[in-house]
């Protein structure tokens, strides 16, 4: 199973580091890590009706290691990492909260969480419409059938 995780988790990583994401945008490793919560944030929230909780706990936890290992490849001291992980996981549920009810809301209200987490962008309506495509293709695959290779959206 945890090749599973591997496989869904390197999917999301590939989503995020799609470069259409980060046009007028500066591409540093936090803003890369905010666009990965909101792909964890919108897979968990897809899936936790129908996969098991521990099924889904076991993926999150793996994400949760994955990123730590990302930020000692950055470069932090073990006490940085330890803070800055409270804080990242802070925020992963932030995003997790705020997008609850995300299919209910209308459009300017999802484009205030999304300019609440990522600033400085021209065109929200961009990440609006993407993230609707990536729900949407969520909802549409099963949570194994992730970890084939994603090409596109």
């Amino acid at each position: 199973m945890i090749n599973n995780y591997l496989n869904i988790y390197n999917n999301l990583i590939k989503l995020t580091r799609n470069k259409n994401l980060y046009n007028n945008k500066q591409d540093t490793f936090y803003d890369r890590l905010i666009i990965l919560f909101f792909h964890i944030s919108f897979l968990l929230k897809n899936y936790k009706n129908i996969e098991t909780k521990q099924n889904l706990q076991k993926f999150f936890d793996y994400c949760i290691r994955q990123i730590e290992l990302s930020i000692r490849e950055v470069g932090y001291g073990d006490a940085t990492i330890n803070k800055k992980m409270k804080d990242y996981v802070n925020l992963l549920f932030s995003i997790i909260d705020k997008i609850d009810n995300w299919e209910n809301e209308k459009n300017h209200k999802k484009i205030e969480i999304i300019e609440y987490y990522i600033n400085d962008v021209p065109d929200y309506d961009f990440y609006l419409e993407y993230f609707e495509k990536y729900r949407k293709f969520l909802t549409k695959n099963t949570f194994n059938n992730l970890t084939k290779d994603i090409l596109t959206l």
